[in-house]
């Protein structure tokens, strides 16, 4: 039997990478690091187009029908292109409200909703911080909210790991170093809880297999650019491709890279037929896909020399980008802690 992609898999995921080539070139990115709306809603409008906020949303719904695996292919492209976007966030919120709440589904698939999710609470929490609910009604902080800056709705989780959804209300913008993306901390003062569901562990384990998928696109990028830069700068009359240590170095990476395709596409698989280990291997997904990209991310930098630390060549988005997701939702360390956890290996 052979696990690889289907035609149409394939054909979306061709379908991506031309969007993000031609849609969100560097010079772009730098614009959105800056502070530019414009430039970012030109992406948000491309990618509605696109109808890629659908792609795990019913048919009936207005959505395409598909799976996680769909889902990580897209996100493995805008990756690769460290393109902003809501992508992340709508997916993980039409996944768990998709037999809760279908009409507002359906608006994620129209366009018409975009949701901000604020899971972190899932993994840990700031002193101080954290969300209480009593009598429908949130009040409290949530901290790295992703894509709340301009959402309509939040998928939010309360003390007790259940998760809400309710209307944006007062949020700080949360400074890190991917300036690609805007993160911010939620305050809520008695928000009305629209929606109530207990999929914590779900809703956590998609949302971090995305940003494996987002890391394992980063990787390649920075691999390809590490490679393509080998072939044309020269030292010593000669590229420096030519030269064992530098070949050595490039191999290393794309040998570290290539079984994570492989690990992420069985843990969104699993996902899809909803299988008992379908959390765990989320969860070790992204705590190993943390630690390759953290080597690729530096490997790649060392290929480029002094030129990796310039912002002319720009690889220090993907690094910053790597360093960010790393974090996100829990470390290497945290994840791998819950996954053995959930198989029964240590106690909780």
């Amino acid at each position: 039997m052979e696990f690889g992609l289907s035609e149409d898999q394939t054909l979306l995921q061709e379908t991506v990478r031309r969007f993000v080539a031609e849609q969100a070139p560097l010079d772009l990115i730098r614009k959105i690091a800056e502070g530019n709306a414009d430039a970012k809603q030109t992406i948000t409008t491309g990618m509605d187009e696109l109808g890629l906020n659908g792609v795990v949303i019913p048919e009936e719904l207005g959505g395409a029908g598909l799976g996680m695996l769909d889902a990580v292919l897209v996100q493995e492209c805008l990756g690769y292109g460290i393109v902003p976007s809501g992508f992340l966030a709508n997916v993980v919120a039409s996944s768990t409200l998709s037999r809760v709440d279908t009409g507002l589904v359906q608006d994620i698939a129209a366009g018409e909703a975009r949701f901000g999710i604020a899971l972190n609470d899932l993994v840990s929490r700031r002193d101080g911080a954290g969300l209480s609910a009593e009598s429908g009604e949130l009040s409290g902080t949530s901290m790295m909210a992703l894509s709340a800056e301009d959402a309509t709705h939040l998928l939010v989780c309360d003390g007790e790991g259940k998760l809400h959804v309710c209307a944006p209300q007062d949020h700080q913008i949360l400074l890190t170093i991917d300036r690609t993306r805007v993160f911010a901390e939620l305050k809520l003062s008695k928000a009305k809880s629209h929606v109530s569901v207990t999929d914590g562990k779900g809703a956590l384990a998609r949302a971090c297999l995305l940003l494996a998928a987002d890391s394992l696109g980063v990787s390649q990028a920075m691999l390809d650019k590490a490679v393509e830069y080998a072939k044309e700068r020269k030292q010593f009359g000669r590229v420096i491709g030519s030269f064992q240590a530098v070949k050595h170095l490039c191999a290393e990476m794309a040998a570290k890279i290539e079984p994570c395709r492989a690990f992420i596409w069985h843990a969104a698989h699993a996902l899809d037929m909803d299988e008992d280990e379908a959390s765990v291997m989320a969860f070790l997904a992204k705590a190993h896909m943390s630690d390759v990209a953290t080597f690729v991310a530096r490997t790649s930098t060392e290929v480029h020399g002094g030129m990796g630390f310039t912002d002319l060549v720009g690889l220090h988005y993907w690094f910053k980008r790597v360093g960010v997701n790393r974090q996100l939702l829990g470390s290497p360390a945290q994840l791998r802690q819950m996954a053995a956890v959930a198989q029964g290996l240590v106690a909780a």
